[in-house]
């Protein structure tokens, strides 16, 4: 019998001064036994990082053909391709040819992950934005994460400013560009 998912539960007030999204989000989010706390925590982050209207996560790991995260008009046409983690330049090639908007949020080796990518001909390139935290915050995060989670999240001037369950944490979000 194969292991089961563990689910964790998300309170989020979001406050994205950058962008000027104010949102409560609840969230169910699964931890597919093979797949790292950290990866999902950020899952998490780019969802609130990325929320719009007509936002969701993917399938799961079943659907490899799908981001991590999607956001679609009413009419299911694609809007963006949000991936997590250290996605091929191939995948990113795809999703730039299915998309208009893609974004890669990297949880960790983001500085390998991104020379990776710039050596890879990916489709509209110059657009593809890579996000990445300072190297330890994603494994601090982790120390306070429980099944039931009550968090702030604020960005402001490309910072992050998260409590999560009472314990404070702030990093610089960076953003850099694949180029072509």
């Amino acid at each position: 019998m194969a292991p089961k998912s563990t689910v964790y539960a998300f309170s989020i007030g979001l406050s994205d001064i950058d962008r000027g999204v104010y949102e409560e989000l609840k969230l169910s989010v699964a931890l597919h036994p093979s797949e790292s706390v950290e990866f999902m925590l950020t899952r998490v982050l780019a969802y609130a990082l990325e929320f719009a209207e007509g936002i969701a996560f993917s399938p799961g790991i079943g659907s490899p053909d799908e981001p991590a995260i999607a956001i679609k008009s009413l009419d299911g046409t694609p809007l963006a391709w949000i991936d997590v983690g250290s996605p091929s330049g191939e995948r990113l090639h795809r999703a730039a040819k299915a998309s208009s908007r893609v974004a890669v949020y990297c949880h960790r080796g983001a500085d390998v992950t991104y020379q990776q990518l710039t050596q890879s001909p990916i489709f509209r390139g110059e657009e593809v934005l890579f996000f990445s935290f300072a190297d330890p915050f994603i494994f601090e995060l982790v120390t306070a994460l429980d099944r039931r989670n009550e968090m702030s999240l604020s960005r402001s001037e490309q910072t992050l400013y998260i409590s999560l369950n009472g314990k404070e944490f702030s990093t610089p979000l960076h953003e850099r560009r694949l180029l072509g």
